[in-house]
């Protein structure tokens, strides 16, 4: 009876509840080191958190600004050919009804053809009278539109109003000017009808017009109709079809666009549409990161080190105890996992306080620019996670030097 009560292997006394509560005690055993220890780790986990939720976030606007621009505009053109003299030729010029065929299709929300317009040298300017004696000026560059190329091109009238298709059916000599080119003529109402003179010809300025997102050469011109151009200067063929188009609809006018415009050669149209927008979010995103990623990194490396630090010194203090407790039957993986389990605790700690005010930091910077913040949950758990696997490394080395702590040694006051 008493051999097999000998013989039965007795069970270990240290068990993983007794584990967790020595590691609790020592974690909270002196609350300022803790603070000072987390403190890196927390810095590091909130740098990651702040720096992927702020790229997220600010991806997601540019995401935002490119639908309402560059995804919405596309813009057609007649393809070149080279001719015998060696100069660039359209293979076959854009049909003037092009706006309306263009708007029948799916997508289509506004289309307009523009022009150059050769105008042989002859001078733009506001007044009549030409003083040899007046210092010579850059002359103004005559453009020649359709009715709706301002909504086609997302402009905007600042003044007076802009042609409509019945100037253009009359040929009408009227005429918009751009907001910069009204400033180099001095012309800055139009209530009073004023004119300005191509030559020695006179065309009433209706409008001054600004915005012009996708043609910027607009505010530094004069724009008068297709038809005043075709019957004054001989305009030949519109040059570009601009279209503004529905969100997602670049790949479909993309394909439709050139078979409305020239059904038998639809490969002499060229289009210009835009491409997807992931891209362009994911390149940003990329972008952002990396550098601040970076730096994180190196708040990490700084975190893992200080629990590294503290978690030794703390070893070197409790040589007392760790001798104590190997006498009373602990093992080495006992004091081992001890140690370990405290500096993954401590890390833990300023993993989460880390996610939890990066999180913060998204928020407030997103409400300051009036954003709204974009942050994956999963990003905000693996950080938090982040900083306990941080800790649990930072204590191998720590425990293992505890693990070889000699009971007699530590006892006599030795490490």
């Amino acid at each position: 009876m008493s051999a097999g009560v000998l013989d039965t292997p007795r069970a270990d006394r240290f068990g993983l509840r007794d584990l967790a509560a020595e590691a609790a005690a020592g974690v909270d055993a002196r609350p300022g080191r803790l603070f000072l220890t987390i403190l890196g780790t927390v810095l590091g986990i909130a740098s990651v958190v702040v720096t992927v939720g702020l790229a997220q976030t600010a991806a997601g606007q540019i995401a935002r600004r490119f639908d309402a621009v560059a995804a919405t505009q596309a813009m057609a053109s007649a393809s070149t050919t080279r001719g015998a003299d060696g100069e660039q030729r359209a293979a076959a010029p854009l049909p003037w009804d092009a706006p309306e065929r263009a708007e029948r299709l799916a997508g289509v929300e506004a289309a307009g053809l523009v022009a150059a317009v050769d105008v042989a040298g002859a001078a733009v300017t506001a007044v009549p009278v030409n003083d040899p004696s007046a210092p010579a000026t850059t002359s103004v560059a005559v453009l020649a539109g359709s009715g709706d190329l301002l909504d086609a091109v997302r402009g905007q009238v600042v003044t007076g109003r802009y042609f409509d298709a019945g100037h253009d059916a009359r040929a009408d000599r009227v005429a918009v000017l751009g907001v910069r080119a009204a400033e180099r003529l001095g012309v800055s109402r139009v209530d009073r009808q004023p004119s300005v003179f191509i030559g020695e010809r006179s065309y009433t300025v209706v409008g001054i017009v600004d915005g012009m997102q996708r043609r910027t050469d607009l505010r530094d011109a004069v724009v008068v109709p297709l038809g005043t151009a075709r019957a004054d200067f001989g305009l030949a063929a519109p040059d570009e079809l601009h279209l503004r188009i529905a969100v997602g609809a670049g790949p479909v006018v993309g394909d439709q666009v050139p078979v409305a415009l020239s059904p038998n050669t639809p490969e002499t149209v060229t289009m210009q549409v835009p491409g997807a927008g992931g891209g362009v979010r994911d390149d940003v995103q990329a972008d952002i990161s990396t550098i601040f990623l970076a730096l994180g990194g190196v708040a990490l490396l700084i975190g893992g080190l200080g629990i590294a630090n503290v978690t030794l010194l703390s070893v070197m203090e409790r040589v007392g105890e760790i001798g104590l407790r190997r006498a009373l039957g602990a093992r080495r993986r006992d004091i081992a996992a001890q140690f370990v389990l405290e500096s993954a605790t401590v890390g833990l700690l300023g993993g989460m306080v880390g996610a939890a005010l990066g999180v913060a930091v998204v928020v407030l910077v997103s409400a300051a620019q009036s954003w709204t913040p974009i942050l994956h949950l999963g990003v905000v758990l693996l950080s938090a996670a982040g900083g306990g696997v941080i800790g649990l490394l930072a204590g191998v080395y720590p425990a293992l030097k505890a693990a070889r702590v000699e009971p007699i040694a530590a006892l006599r006051g030795g490490v």
